[in-house]
């Protein structure tokens, strides 16, 4: 069998200890290889035709070309290119980074806080950095153009007996990697007069899903907001777990609530998918529809078989249109899913569930 070949990756930050840090951290893995380095977009650019990376992880604020020009520049000339963020975590950087996750950046990490050491600085990179580089894949075959309404891909209904049409209360959504603009697609697939409650556990760090939570609250007819500890689920709005947040749904008083905890990570993961979703199986049993949305990992996968077990049902999201098929895959792979369906299609798949 042929070894699989080395992910090659070009660094782009304007600080050269940054350059050197990230260049250190992927040459100590053996399937990675640092094929270059550039200081601002503008020579990224200029590198990339002899580089032939994989992946560019890209600094969002540098001198000449910053980052945001320089993904407009990749996304037109370079799509089949991966580009992993490398944002401060700062009300800037949240905006700039939900910005270009939204012009096709595939996934973010934060740099570190600028009081902490060198030793703990490389630390905290490596811990962040090398999960979100090894999702993707030598030349990976995504593009951009599935989001763009330019994809063709079909409904797949997957089960030999399929749950019947009924009135379901809520639509339970865990995704990751890509999440910020499939998540403003299927937003905007929804209508506004929307029968089911809609919660959502996107991995993200704190501040960063709130100013999710503004995107899609734009973005849609669905009033959206990060969650609140506490507050009543309403049929028609949609709620986004805070970062660093567990969310679950708890009766309360003969009401549906909201409840966030900070127990421990699952699946490495706080919000975990598989919190929201076993919590959502115990309280609205046949009710509720899982959506499992591109992302690494296997967030989620537990979480479905409580669904599953409860009669609700399951919509993964296909490969073609996933920045990564992970979390979907997973779930698809142990014959979990009702169906699965491309990003553009998704509350298309919903309402043939839906009396």
């Amino acid at each position: 069998m042929k070894p699989k070949r080395k992910l090659r990756v070009l660094v782009v930050d304007d600080t050269a200890i940054y350059r050197h840090a990230i260049s250190r951290i992927l040459n100590d893995e053996p399937e990675i290889e640092v094929v270059g380095t550039a200081a601002n977009g503008r020579i990224a650019l200029e590198k990339i035709a002899e580089l032939r990376p994989d992946v560019i992880t890209l600094d969002m604020e540098m001198p000449e070309m910053d980052g945001l020009e320089t993904l407009r520049q990749l996304q037109k000339h370079h799509p089949e290119v991966y580009i992993l963020l490398v944002s401060h975590f700062t009300d800037q950087g949240a905006d700039l980074t939900l910005k270009a996750l939204n012009l096709g950046a595939a996934d973010f990490v934060t740099k570190p806080a600028q009081n902490s050491s060198l030793a703990e600085n490389l630390k905290y990179l490596r811990t962040q950095l090398l999960p979100k580089i090894r999702q993707f894949e030598p030349k990976g075959t995504w593009k951009a153009l599935a989001l763009q309404g330019g994809y063709a891909g079909e409904i797949k209904l997957l089960k030999s007996v399929f749950p019947r049409p009924k009135h379901r209360e809520v639509i339970a959504i865990g995704v990751s990697t890509g999440g910020p603009q499939h998540l403003s697609n299927l937003f905007a697939q929804f209508p506004s007069d929307l029968p089911q409650a809609v919660l959502i556990v996107q991995h993200m760090p704190p501040l960063f899903t709130q100013k999710l939570a503004v995107q899609l609250n734009q973005v849609g007819t669905v009033p959206t907001h990060e969650a609140i500890d506490g507050e009543p689920v309403v049929c028609g709005k949609a709620y986004i777990a805070p970062g660093d947040f567990h969310m679950e749904v708890v009766e309360k008083g003969g009401n549906r609530c909201i409840r966030l905890h900070q127990k421990k990570p699952e699946n490495f993961c706080r919000p975990s998918a598989d919190v929201l979703f076993r919590s959502v199986a115990q309280v609205y049993g046949p009710k509720a529809v899982g959506v499992i949305m591109t992302g690494m990992g296997r967030d989620g996968l537990k979480g479905s078989e409580a669904l599953r077990k409860v009669g609700a049902v399951i919509i993964a999201q296909d490969k073609a249109t996933s920045v990564v098929w992970g979390m979907p895959g997973n779930v698809v792979k142990k014959g979990l899913a009702d169906a699965v369906a491309p990003l553009d299609k998704i509350y298309a798949t919903i309402k043939l569930f839906v009396a």
